[in-house]
């Protein structure tokens, strides 16, 4: 809806993946651990649903790759011409 608002020149969706149980293991500040818990409430994959986007422009795999991985292929496309 926001690409048809705002024009595909002017919008670009990522789509940064990763596995629940990764997102859970690199949680410094036990967010997951109090929504699991039930004191967070509509927590985006725990008590609420995750929708991946259908077509994104990109996918970043951050569980397979490395950080620096990551930054090179969001360049490459925020710097690709036209």
């Amino acid at each position: 809806m926001i690409r048809s608002i705002i024009g595909p020149e002017n919008f670009i969706e990522v789509y940064v993946q990763c596995p629940l149980e990764i997102c859970e293991s690199r949680d410094v500040k036990g967010v997951y651990q109090r929504a699991r818990a039930g004191e967070i409430k509509d927590f985006t994959g725990i008590s609420a649903p995750y929708e991946a986007p259908e077509v994104p422009d990109l996918v970043v795999a951050t569980e397979s790759m490395k950080l620096e991985e990551c930054v090179e292929q969001l360049l490459g496309l925020i710097n690709r011409p036209g």
